[in-house]
């Protein structure tokens, strides 16, 4: 897919109502409320959230799976579903949103309010991956939250990193269905067994990072040299799957949703990469922030300095962060070469 923001914005959670209360309250208006009022305000029903259950047979969804590695460092390899194979076969995949022949229509990564981008692995997610490299974040028994997942690739290192329970969320069903859980089922199994399948066929990893820091460009896909296949194996009683939930939806409907659940999730730490591109977002995002956050939890958060077409970014976000007084913001790592990124970490306010 082309790298390109279709700025079309229908649905979802609109932030007039706080931002006017905080110019009531300062008497004046700041970079974030001048922000959304240049941006057009979002109408139209929000995306119901619901829960998805792994299929009982979960062995369709990897038959003739082509799939690719992402390595970093000491990193454990993560395999994901190829993204250009997914492209072609994707008018052969269920989709009641629909939203895979429209953003095939429009070669489009963002439909906002119908699809949110989730079928494509930002490049944020690699530098969170090569900071917890670093960092050197085991996950041992945590609850983990991927709160707009996309493939899921931050969740399934944290549960093949030991996290007690990971929870995959993105706004589109299609997208958890599709691509989330496939990726998951496919991490499931053996890296000795994908190793294998490779040195089979004679292929390299589809994507590598080595080192942390060197990354080779994606390999190109064509019929003489498609990338492995997966083979498909039972998995529905893997202990890996049974740490797993997963979930679609608007925030605002996937908030409530989660909180039904008995005793209420509080995450140790929570994952969200390229998710502050709208600032009509911002309300629902931070309130889920708050509300699943343990206590002592971090969130990380990968993100562009600013997106361009959509108008968000981190300066923004800091602004909004910093108005609502809950989250303290800190700069983990700051990238400097094109388009500027960055990894910040979020934590609740030290209590005076």
């Amino acid at each position: 897919m082309s790298f390109c923001f279709n700025f079309d914005l229908p649905a979802q959670t609109a932030a007039s109502d706080d931002v006017d209360g905080n110019e009531r309250q300062t008497g004046k208006k700041n970079s974030y409320s001048k922000c959304t009022e240049d941006t057009p305000k979002l109408a139209g029903p929000v995306k119901e959230a619901e829960e998805h259950l792994p299929p009982s047979d979960p062995q369709f969804l990897l038959t003739d799976a082509v799939f690719e590695t992402v390595t970093i460092g000491t990193l454990p390899p993560l395999h994901f579903l190829n993204e250009t194979i997914f492209e072609r076969t994707a008018l052969e995949r269920e989709d009641r949103e629909k939203i895979l022949s429209r953003t095939a229509e429009q070669r489009s990564d963002l439909i906002s309010g119908v699809y949110e981008g989730g079928l494509k692995v930002w490049e944020c997610t690699y530098d969170l991956l090569e900071l917890i490299e670093k960092d050197g974040e085991t996950f041992r028994g945590k609850a983990v939250l991927d709160l707009g997942c996309g493939a899921g690739l931050l969740g399934i290192l944290a549960l093949k990193r030991g996290a007690g329970q990971v929870h995959f969320q993105d706004y589109n069903s299609t997208v958890v269905q599709q691509l989330t859980v496939p990726n998951v089922l496919l991490n499931c199994q053996e890296d000795d067994e994908v190793d294998s399948e490779d040195d089979k066929k004679g292929e390299g990893k589809g994507k590598i990072l080595e080192d942390g820091c060197e990354k080779s460009g994606k390999e190109e896909v064509n019929d003489s040299n498609p990338p492995p296949k997966k083979r498909a194996v039972d998995l529905s009683q893997h202990p890996l799957l049974s740490r797993c939930h997963f979930f679609s939806g608007d925030w605002s409907t996937f908030l409530p949703l989660v909180l039904k659940t008995e005793p209420r999730p509080k995450f140790d730490i929570i994952f969200t990469a390229e998710t502050i591109y709208n600032t009509e977002y911002y309300p629902a995002l931070h309130e889920t922030l708050h509300k699943l956050l343990a206590p002592d939890g971090l969130v990380y958060l990968a993100t562009k300095s600013h997106y361009f077409g959509v108008g968000g970014g981190l300066h923004l976000f800091e602004t909004f962060v910093e108005q609502r007084g809950i989250f303290s913001l800190d700069r983990l790592w700051d990238g400097e070469e094109g388009l500027q990124r960055h990894v910040v970490a979020l934590r609740f306010k030290k209590q005076t």
